[in-house]
């Protein structure tokens, strides 16, 4: 097969919800049906002891929630599918903002009785400044909730995304008959049992025929209805429309009862993007391209918490990635070659001899790697889009063990490298400060040390505003460190932070300071 013909067949995209909504249960539907797995975990169930397949930390076990983005590949009808499965909780957005650019399109989960929450509007608005594709699937209508027109007019509304169902529920909650398929003019009546083999469709070219009355009885005037509304307030599909990020396509169903699922997925195949051009601070890069490129989004230590490993996450952008390759790696101008490059199934590895654009790779780290890293075939390169953003929280870390102080160290160390929070170590006494965007983050550092390194860190709360990265004028930048120098810290990379202690305290060094600039994100040193 042709490098063309592997990048027009592979589907890269990420899955997107507030937490709750059914995303991590819809990820494991799409996997049962491509065939991935052959059942699915009860992702909530303190009964059944299975657990989300896409749900690998033992803390996310626990808690039943998803806080790190998981990786997972398979074959559906010939087509490549790399799913993204993101964090939903908001103290995990970082992670999922940098996951979002590694992939090609979105599909957001929307609870049918909560409609559109917070955390969705966020990640929604990020996909839009990327003008990413984006799918959405309306979940849980085996569940009483909103209108379904209701519901349109909503995301319209909050989520500023034009709207055109593809699909429409009849009912729902008790009254939930099934879904008719505006996209491929098809019928799919609902069990009402959890069954792993659908039931065949029934195709209803024309809805006025007396064949849909037999099929859902009352229900089949008000489909009717609605239908007609649909036609007169929603122009027709357009994919191109789709593909520019300009109209978002809506599915309807129940992942959990394995409703409405292989629609969406069938849908996705026919009219998602295959993998597009990326972009760096030096040009745009074209998938098509014969030489290799790609970038690290995610590091992940402990994936195996018996063999203690370190897996770099890498998108490929173009060209052909080939194990036991010499590739470059720009940050650090030094030459790398890959044994054992993986492809995932969530924490299951598989060893892979090439990859193509859109896939998701996983190579081991030995410390070499961070997020943001480019790998390229000798051109010197840097990605676009894969911030660290500006902390809101902060916290001393002390340890609490003096035996295990090498623990620490190794764990601060790793889990820094993974971008679930910010070392910094504060200028007038070196004491280490961690600094998250979400208090969760600490629950899970915590907990990680304990249970991965063996080692027990103590918390003490410190207040900070905002964490501040510095470029400019290289005098004034030295005069203001000298001023500020109880605010003054370094990152784990060595460059200079300044720790706003009020918006005050930023707001005057920013009118004070003119020929300094000051950064919310560290994208700007790439």
């Amino acid at each position: 097969m042709s490098l063309k013909e592997e990048i027009e067949r592979r589907r890269t995209f990420a899955i997107v919800s507030h937490p709750d909504a059914g995303k991590t249960t819809l990820t494991e539907k799409l996997l049962l049906y491509g065939g991935a797995i052959h059942i699915a975990g009860a992702v909530k169930s303190n009964k059944i002891k299975k657990t989300a397949t896409s749900d690998f930390m033992e803390i996310e076990r626990q808690r039943g929630i998803s806080v790190a983005t998981s990786v997972m590949g398979f074959e559906y009808n010939d087509i490549k599918i790399n799913i993204l499965d993101t964090p939903g909780h908001k103290d995990f957005a970082e992670d999922t903002y940098r996951t979002l650019s590694a992939v090609d399109s979105v599909i957001v989960v929307i609870d049918v009785a909560k409609g559109v929450e917070e955390q969705t509007e966020k990640l929604v608005e990020v996909c839009r400044m990327r003008n990413t594709p984006i799918m959405v699937f309306v979940n849980k209508l085996d569940r009483d909730g909103k209108d379904a027109f209701e519901l349109l007019d909503e995301i319209e509304r909050i989520l500023k995304l034009k709207v055109r169902p593809l699909s429409w529920p009849i009912g729902m909650g008790y009254n939930f008959k099934g879904v008719y398929n505006i996209y491929n003019e098809k019928l799919y009546l609902f069990s009402g049992k959890d069954k792993q083999v659908r039931e065949e469709p029934k195709e209803i070219k024309d809805i006025n025929s007396i064949e849909l009355d037999n099929e859902v009885g009352k229900a089949a005037d008000k489909l009717r209805e609605e239908m007609e509304l649909i036609r007169g307030v929603y122009p027709d599909f357009d994919q191109n429309a789709y593909l520019d990020g300009k109209v978002s396509p809506v599915f309807f169903g129940s992942a959990l009862n394995n409703f409405g699922v292989q629609e969406l997925l069938e849908c996705l195949i026919n009219i998602a993007p295959w993998p597009k051009p990326s972009f760096t601070f030096e040009r745009e890069i074209n998938p098509y391209e014969e030489k290799f490129s790609g970038f690290v989004f995610k590091i992940h230590a402990n994936m195996d918490p018996k063999h203690r490993d370190r897996i770099a996450f890498v998108k490929i952008c173009s060209g052909i990635f080939l194990r036991n390759t010499n590739y470059l790696h720009t940050r650090i101008g030094k030459q790398f070659k890959f044994s054992s490059p993986t492809a995932f199934m969530a924490q299951k590895k598989s060893v892979i001899d090439e990859a193509f654009p859109g896939d998701v790779i996983g190579i081991h780290d030995t410390g070499n790697f961070i997020i943001g890293d480019t790998f390229s075939e000798g051109e010197v390169i840097h990605f676009k889009g894969i911030p660290s953003f500006s902390p809101e929280l902060f916290k001393y870390v002390e340890n609490a063990d003096p035996m295990k102080s090498k623990q620490l160290a190794k764990g601060l160390d790793q889990l820094m490298d993974e971008g679930v929070a910010q070392l910094f170590t504060r200028s007038m006494n070196g004491r280490k400060i961690i600094g998250t965007v979400g208090a969760l983050q600490f629950e899970v550092i915590d907990y990680r040390l304990q249970h991965e390194y063996g080692a027990t860190a103590r918390f003490d709360g410190v207040d900070f505003y905002k964490a501040c990265w510095m470029t400019g004028d290289k005098v004034e930048i030295e005069d203001f460190k000298k001023k500020k120098f109880k605010s003054m810290a370094t990152d784990k990379h060595g460059r200079d932070v300044f720790l706003a202690e009020t918006s005050y305290a930023l707001s005057m060094a920013q009118d004070n300071f003119k020929k300094i600039q000051f950064h919310f994100t560290s994208e700007f040193s790439k």
